[in-house]
């Protein structure tokens, strides 16, 4: 009898150190964001106008981002501009480009640049209507669990985001979700996260208080801001806007 009982306590003890392994609370995910031109502005058919884009930028850009991470912090940053790569106007990463979020206090602070315009945006994180379903997918090594939103109320968002890291945080401004989103597709943006590797670093003390810049709004006067100033924009405007928020 002794030796039962004996042996359910190590069990118990090696399901409980096993658990302990699994879940990770800081390091530093590194993701490829991807992003469709040709189709960003509707370059598939065969006029003059897309024939010469084509000629001129590639279809497919690639840049990579960095999320420094820990229970109650992430920044989430370009780790280097790409000379090389031609993009569509108004489009190109920045490296000043910077998404610090408070877990602990839902609480968010973003630089970026939105053409000549350099904003500072100070607010809540974005409170989004997350729905679950159950479909599973492998990045970098997890197993992730698909999660489906929207933005700017049209904007359809797919995440995939592991339990074994149980930090509400992600690429961009992403949050809200019982792990750390590692992979993000936005289809009318034509645009992809994808988590690459994990680095299992704890995070410097400056992802605490980083120093960022710019024209001080919020979510709600930024997008006023920014519908106003691509009102006349046609049919790309909304994608300019859409792009500034994510």
């Amino acid at each position: 009898m002794k030796n039962i009982l004996s042996f359910f306590i190590l069990l118990l003890l090696a399901i409980q150190v096993s658990a302990q392994v699994n879940f990770i609370y800081a390091g530093k995910i590194y993701y490829e964001k991807r992003v469709n031109q040709y189709q960003l502005l509707d370059m598939d058919n065969d006029n003059e106008w897309a024939q010469l884009m084509k000629k001129n930028m590639p279809k497919i850009v690639v840049n990579d981002y960095v999320l420094n991470f820990n229970k109650n912090y992430s920044l989430f940053q370009l780790i280097k501009e790409n000379d090389d790569t031609k993009y569509i106007f108004g489009m190109k990463p920045s490296e000043n480009d910077k998404i610090w979020k408070d877990l602990s206090k839902n609480r968010i602070d973003m630089q970026r640049d939105v053409f000549e315009q350099t904003y500072f945006l100070q607010d809540t994180l974005r409170q989004l209507e997350w729905r679950i379903t159950g479909e599973t997918r492998d990045i970098a090594g997890f197993e992730c669990k698909k999660a489906v939103t929207k933005i700017c109320d049209s904007v359809y968002v797919v995440a995939f985001y592991t339990d074994q890291i149980p930090v509400s945080s992600g690429p961009e401004s992403f949050s809200g979700l019982p792990g750390l989103i590692l992979g993000l597709a936005i289809p009318r943006l034509y645009t992809t996260w994808f988590a690459t590797k994990l680095e299992l670093t704890e995070p410097a003390g400056s992802i605490a208080e980083p120093k960022l810049k710019g024209k001080i709004t919020n979510w709600l006067n930024l997008q006023k801001d920014l519908n106003k100033g691509m009102s006349d924009w046609g049919k790309s405007g909304p994608k300019y806007v859409w792009n500034a928020l994510l």
